[in-house]
């Protein structure tokens, strides 16, 4: 299956390396793409399991789906993400 969710908190190629990187690194998730225009993020996964597991890393990287809980320290997360991200590319 595929899906796009849009995210809060993306800004840059570095937010987007850090995203594909670590929701690559899943099991059963695949093929991530990260499109900063539309602050969306789109992949494959096997099962509903995957796709709530990749949004629980979505958010512990800083960048919860469009309406979950933005708080301040998920904002921070997101420039430590962002400048790991931006690191290793």
């Amino acid at each position: 299956m595929k899906t796009t969710l849009k995210i809060q908190n993306l800004k840059c190629g570095g937010c987007a390396n850090t995203i594909v990187n670590k929701l690559n690194g899943l099991n059963d998730i695949s093929k991530t793409k990260v499109d900063n225009t539309n602050d969306s993020v789109s992949f494959n996964y096997e099962n509903e399991d995957n796709l709530e597991e990749a949004k629980a890393l979505l958010t512990k990287l800083g960048y919860p789906v469009v309406g979950d809980k933005n708080a301040l320290t998920t904002k921070a997360k997101s420039f430590v993400s962002c400048a790991i991200g931006r690191m290793q590319s």
